[in-house]
């Protein structure tokens, strides 16, 4: 079943995304993941949490495509790259509807 990664970051510094983006999207790629939404300028219609300052969000074909994308030893160090600028990041894994 059609699997989405929702993503919401909060970043104070976005030096890091260049190497990160290097990696990441191609990796994405590798795994069957397509990107729907990479971009910032959310905006809350309800709730307290604020959009973030930026939101992905990646169509996979299954969720265990998701997770093989992401123990991927070759995204590791992206993760660490994004810890070690500060980067909040809020992952969530969502099943689509139809097949």
């Amino acid at each position: 079943m059609t699997a989405y990664l929702i993503g919401r970051l909060r970043v104070r510094n976005w030096s890091w995304y260049k190497e990160y983006r290097s990696i990441t999207e191609s990796l994405v790629e590798e795994y069957g993941g397509m990107y729907l939404v990479k971009g910032g300028n959310g905006e809350s219609l309800e709730g307290s949490e604020p959009p973030g300052d930026a939101t992905v969000l990646i169509v996979f074909p299954d969720r265990a495509a998701i997770h093989a994308w992401y123990n991927d030893p070759r995204y590791a160090p992206m993760k660490a790259l994004r810890e070690k600028y500060g980067v909040l990041c809020d992952l969530k894994i969502v099943d689509g509807l139809y097949d």
